[in-house]
């Protein structure tokens, strides 16, 4: 049996003005885009395209001073500091970042890194009270520490001070530290608020490479916060889009032997790279070693001085991301037999358990299972003792970490954000905790609807799709989370050709009028039929094969095209088409029509129903639906 969902409930953006943000040099199609966005006023909608100079950080992050004083005098005295990082890209990055600036300083930094398997997340006392035995006085905390009570406490009782650079949720009762560099701390409104690990250890490294007077102590630093920022999905947005954009224009060619290392290895050339070549090329192969094996390595490689040692280490890194495909790849693979093999009705919950199944990857899998079946997924492996550790991972709207602590009186620990979390649970207990999270998501599910959501955000011909547009779509990125890669969509197309490639996956020749374009559709179900007569949902990519260029629709949903369009205002249903005169018709359950053209000035003619707002609004929501505007 096949449970795959590919049903898709589409859902289309809401109307806009005739000529949104008229003052911006895009096509019509972005302005709208970016109105529907929130960027209402031509000067926020601008600060997208160039975003502004940033304030000094030290008048945003309160003990800012208090941590330049302490770091300059470790880097005048040439003291020992510890770097505690995180395991994952942004901690091995913001722990290589300081490193580099550090050491070029005249301090003296170790790098201290957890085991995933073996310690878990973050600081923790054994590191603490390791770090003092080698008379190491200062600690400086990246992408994690704010929640470490027993660490910072035994730290408090050793002598030793902590500076704690994280984002991660403040607790109601602040551990001991020396100072807290942090984004909530920050005013309201700050373009420093969605910094992540990297990004406070590179506003910490610039501002003491700025008081001391060296900056060539930072060259590679805002190569390292580029790939960092990315990896860890922050927003791009404020102070991250503005180092971003800056970085992205040089990090092809970065002074760290690590990152040209990496670049290399993936095959990108001396091109500028994009916000994409970090989180699909560079990020995978970062991140595959701090879950499948030791973190330092990474540390390694990112502050290596000699090309030949940095490419030794890069294959290092590359061969663990190859193994975390191939593991990805294995687990997915029984995870879906598991789901198939219940021949009743899918779970609202998925949670999926076998205790060989390695920790490091099963938040991979249960993302991949998430889009698959579009419900929240859990996979759980062994931890011994009788014990489960899982990650989790849900659609947009439905609330992990608030689930979680729904759940509490099942679980040992847990934590996470709306979107992905993990506990640790008894295996006795994981039969009860299925059942109250399935009734959690049962009821999230009731209020979606059938079906995955595809919400577009402006209509295109396929005419529109040339290199002219592409270029102006471009002035968009980065794109990221915050600030996704827009999703387009088209009416009344035909299917030319379709076939399945290698990998499971669906290529296309769609044609509009007498324009044709390609389009891929990866991880196609072979099950669902592709209609001759269809729309499409897609994004916009750049493909290239044996040095030919050319513009590919990624596709994510098609269906069965229909001159007519579904609508509802209030609680009313209506149905709308174009009648053969070209005007529309719009009519209501009780069989009642309302002829209309597009054109808000001919509405306001004689009918003095079109002067009704929520009648122009309805006829608005038709000219949309059937494709009359963007």
């Amino acid at each position: 049996m096949s449970v795959s969902i590919r049903r898709w409930s589409w859902s289309l953006p809401a109307v806009v003005g005739s000529d949104p943000l008229a003052g911006l040099n895009l096509p019509l199609a972005l302005r709208c885009l970016l109105q529907r966005r929130g960027f209402t006023t031509e000067s926020a909608a601008e600060a997208v395209l160039n975003p502004m100079d940033l304030p000094d950080p030290s008048e945003h992050f309160p003990d800012l001073e208090r941590a330049l004083l302490r770091l300059e005098r470790s880097c005048r005295l040439g003291e020992k500091v510890a770097i505690c990082g995180d395991y994952d890209a942004d901690g091995m990055t913001s722990t290589a970042l300081l490193l580099r600036a550090l050491t070029a300083l005249g301090a003296d930094p170790v790098p201290a890194i957890p085991s995933r398997m073996e310690d878990g997340y973050g600081l923790n006392r054994g590191m603490v009270e390791t770090l003092n035995q080698q008379d190491i006085r200062v600690l400086v905390t990246v992408d994690n520490g704010v929640s470490a009570d027993e660490a910072l406490i035994c730290a408090e009782q050793l002598g030793l001070e902590v500076i704690v650079t994280d984002h991660h949720a403040i607790p109601l009762e602040r551990p001991p530290m020396t100072a807290l560099i942090h984004p909530e701390t920050t005013p309201d409104g700050s373009p420093y608020r969605g910094l992540a690990g990297v990004g406070l250890a590179f506003v910490l490294a610039h501002a003491l490479a700025d008081r001391l007077k060296k900056p060539d102590a930072i060259l590679a630093a805002r190569d390292l916060f580029c790939i960092g920022t990315v990896a860890d999905m922050a927003p791009l947005l404020g102070a991250n889009r503005r180092w971003l954009i800056d970085g992205l224009k040089t990090l092809h060619r970065s002074p760290c032997a690590g990152v040209q290392a990496l670049q290399r290895l993936a095959g990108l050339g001396d091109q500028a790279l994009s916000a994409d070549d970090i989180g699909f090329q560079l990020a995978p192969r970062i991140n595959a070693v701090g879950r499948l094996g030791d973190p330092e390595l990474v540390v390694q490689l990112l502050t290596a001085s000699d090309h030949n040692e940095a490419i030794a280490l890069a294959r290092q890194c590359d061969d663990f991301n190859r193994q975390r495909r191939e593991l990805c790849d294995a687990i997915e693979a029984e995870a879906t037999a598991l789901v198939e093999a219940d021949q009743g009705q899918l779970p609202p919950f998925l949670l999926l358990a076998q205790g060989h199944w390695h920790h490091g990857v099963i938040g991979i899998v249960a993302a991949r299972l998430m889009d698959r079946f579009h419900r929240p997924a859990a996979l759980l492996a062994g931890e011994g003792n009788g014990r489960l550790r899982a990650s989790v991972r849900a659609p947009a709207g439905f609330a992990v970490d608030q689930a979680l602590q729904a759940c509490a009186q099942h679980l040992e620990r847990f934590g996470g954000h709306p979107a992905a979390g993990g506990f640790t649970v008894e295996a006795s207990k994981v039969s009860a905790l299925h059942a109250q999270l399935n009734d959690l998501a049962a009821d999230w599910l009731a209020s979606q609807g059938d079906g995955v959501p595809i919400r577009p955000e402006a209509l295109l011909r396929l005419e529109e799709i040339n290199w002219e547009f592409w270029a102006q779509l471009r002035r968009l990125e980065p794109f990221g989370i915050g600030h996704p890669t827009p999703l387009f969509w088209a009416r009344d197309c035909h299917l030319v050709q379709s076939r399945l490639v290698n990998g499971g996956h669906l290529s296309v020749l769609i044609e509009q009028g007498d324009v044709q374009r390609r389009g891929i559709a990866w991880r196609w179900d072979s099950s669902q039929p592709v209609p001759d007569h269809c729309d499409l949902a897609f994004r916009i990519t750049e493909n290239s094969w044996k040095g030919e260029r050319r513009l590919q629709l990624e596709i994510k949903a098609i269906r069965q095209h229909s001159p007519r369009v579904s609508l509802r205002y209030g609680k009313r249903d209506y149905v709308a088409e174009r009648s053969s005169d070209d005007s529309i018709l719009i009519r209501n359950s009780a069989g009642e029509t309302l002829h209309a053209t597009g054109t808000s000035t001919d509405r306001e003619g004689g009918d003095q129903r079109f002067r009704h707002p929520s009648v122009m609004h309805l006829v608005d929501q038709a000219c949309l639906g059937l494709g009359l505007r963007p």
